[in-house]
């Protein structure tokens, strides 16, 4: 199941490889809550990881993710995976040309039907 999460990127961690050759990077959200925002950290594995390249601190940002859930040494941990980023300027509507000054279709003075 997906969720999403609109906010402003509070911090871009650096990405780790680890020696079994996985890596993941890390970001901060802080998202709107009320009162009290929250500080949301979100994971990018692998071949997510190149999506926050272009990504700078105080950027609004829309992330997709899963919740992953898992049992380690009889401890239980969720983690916030992302998948998919859209900042601000990409989101659909942001490059929306302003309406055009279009005359009534009856200022038009012609015989033609069509």
């Amino acid at each position: 199941m997906a969720y999403e999460l609109t906010g402003k990127i509070k911090l871009l961690q650096e990405p780790r490889t680890f020696d079994s050759g996985f890596t993941k990077r890390e970001m901060v959200v802080i998202v709107d809550d009320g009162r009290y925002p929250q500080e949301i950290n979100l994971e990018f594995v692998q071949d997510k990881v190149s999506l926050l390249d272009k990504l700078q601190p105080g950027q609004t940002v829309t992330v997709s993710f899963d919740i992953r859930g898992r049992e380690y040494n009889g401890r239980y941990f969720n983690n916030l995976q992302g998948w998919k980023v859209v900042t601000e300027d990409e989101a659909p509507g942001g490059d929306v040309a302003p309406p055009q000054d279009v005359p009534p279709a009856d200022a038009y003075d012609d015989d033609i039907p069509f």
